[in-house]
């Protein structure tokens, strides 16, 4: 089975820059940004690499359009340099860059996809939300605590041991969060995100991408890809599009799926994208997997030689 693995971040590890020196440097990666932009009806390059004061990039509806086409361009320059891998796996929004990686969609379906995901998400719960990693506590005792809760609140993410996200509305999760430092969590970090994502609250957004999905085409994945919703793989088109739309409302499983590709085979994790979030995931969840970032130019270099 799969010896290398691509897995691409989600929402949260976002930066002014991400992406600009592959950019700068590659015509294949300018030329996923003019996708993307072309479109998306935005200037995607603009929005990653410079700072307008708005804040735009940390907002749902841009920042997901940004982060996959960011993915979507580091990925290109990797084939490229003939790097590939056996299968793939993105953690929420980077579930979509595993669906570029297995060729389930093509791009410009992708993108469009994610800039009407972004919206609906955006769009959902107009009041807001928020999420927030739990750090050291098992996920049993944080699922008790978001049940015991005042409010709306739930587990999102199941990210590595030791750290969980929760989920919901935000004073909920204001209160699970000093529930699950009572409960002896060692410290609960509030998430730059700007709604209560893989909740039941979010059921509206779903059903929205359900229908767009719907009208997208969906091919066979040429590699191994898993679900977020399942942690397992899916081969058909159908499945694949019942589980995209049910992904948003649903929680993440990241560290079974890591789970599952290591106990097929996989022993290389290449992340894609910004920040080194998965690759920490990866650590806590095995040491004895290779695991490397390419966020920079300077990764890739380092990592193909």
């Amino acid at each position: 089975m799969a010896k290398r693995v691509f897995m691409f971040p989600g929402q949260g590890s976002q930066y002014i820059g991400m992406g600009k020196d592959f950019y700068d440097n590659f015509q294949t990666a300018e030329q996923v940004y003019e996708a993307a932009s072309e479109t998306a009806k935005l200037d995607v390059a603009k929005l990653c690499f410079e700072d307008d004061g708005s804040g735009r990039l940390n907002q749902t509806a841009y920042t997901q359009i940004a982060m996959l086409t960011t993915e979507a361009a580091i990925l290109a320059v990797l084939n490229e340099q003939g790097v590939t891998a056996e299968a793939a796996a993105g953690l929420s929004l980077g579930e979509y860059g595993a669906i570029l990686a297995a060729e389930v969609m093509a791009p410009e379906d992708v993108f469009a996809l994610i800039k009407k995901r972004g919206a609906y998400m955006q769009n959902a719960v107009p009041a807001g939300g928020a999420m927030a990693a739990v750090l050291g506590l098992d996920a049993e005792t944080i699922r008790e605590v978001c049940e015991d809760t005042f409010g709306e609140v739930f587990v999102a993410n199941y990210n590595c041991p030791g750290q969980t996200v929760i989920t919901g509305e935000t004073g909920a999760v204001g209160r699970a969060s000093a529930a699950c430092k009572e409960a002896g969590a060692k410290r609960v970090i509030p998430l730059k995100v700007s709604g209560p994502f893989h909740s039941p609250l979010l059921q509206e957004a779903g059903q929205k991408l359900a229908k767009a999905l719907e009208k997208t085409v969906i091919a066979e994945p040429k590699i191994g890809y898993l679900s977020n919703v399942t942690a397992d793989y899916v081969t058909e088109p159908e499945k694949i599009r019942c589980l995209l739309a049910l992904q948003v409302c649903h929680p993440v499983c990241w560290q079974q799926t890591v789970e599952r590709l290591i106990a097929d085979g996989a022993d290389e994790f290449v992340e894609i994208g910004p920040g080194k979030s998965l690759t920490g995931f990866l650590r806590k969840i095995n040491r004895d997997v290779t695991s490397v970032s390419i966020d920079k130019l300077e990764d890739m270099k380092a990592y193909v030689g």
